[in-house]
């Protein structure tokens, strides 16, 4: 797996290069042809506290993880268990969905440990269903709906585009944005 490192507010050093991809190097399994896959891994310093992103586009899917820890170190190797178990976790939906999508060479499921019985009761399901009217507003104002409702995200039709629009809650108390294109 290829891996480009960029750090924030920290200079990014070859020994954290080498320690990420040592440790990103046990997902290969996972991943058909890793050695053509390229993972982003941003470092950041926060609050005193080194935080990791690492994303790896898959083809259709999209792998990411985020951890934040006391050194750069522990959070790469936190992040990466938590790429392992999102993989474990989803071997059946991924499964599945790529035998629907006939793209089956994406990942290499006679790698995939059967999950432990702790992790099958991450197993999520959809357990409700809801329609809802997607009225045009402005951003402000899907904000403002979403934080009345107390709800994390909130479905609206951009004012300005007429497209559906999603605006979210950032874990760091943000708000972000999700245009269709």
């Amino acid at each position: 797996m290829n891996i480009i490192l960029r750090g924030e507010k920290n200079k990014a050093t070859k020994a954290m290069s080498d320690y990420a991809k040592e440790k990103l190097s046990k997902l290969d399994k996972y991943i058909e042809n890793a050695e053509d896959v390229q993972a982003t891994i941003v470092a950041k310093k926060r609050n005193h506290q080194d935080k990791v992103e690492i994303t790896i586009p898959v083809k259709s899917f999209i792998l990411r993880a985020e951890e934040s820890q006391d050194d750069f170190y522990a959070a790469i190797d936190v992040a990466v268990d938590k790429l392992e178990r999102q993989l474990r976790k989803n071997k059946t939906r991924l499964q599945s969905q790529l035998e629907k999508t006939k793209k089956q060479d994406i990942f290499d499921f006679s790698n995939f440990e059967e999950m432990d019985e702790d992790d099958e009761g991450d197993a999520q399901t959809i357990v409700k269903r809801k329609k809802v009217e997607v009225k045009p507003m402005s951003e402000e104002e899907a904000i403002l709906q979403m934080e009345l409702i107390g709800h994390q995200f909130y479905l609206f039709k951009d004012a300005d585009t007429n497209q559906p629009t999603v605006v979210y809650k950032r874990k760091d108390g943000n708000y972000g944005i999700i245009e269709s294109e």
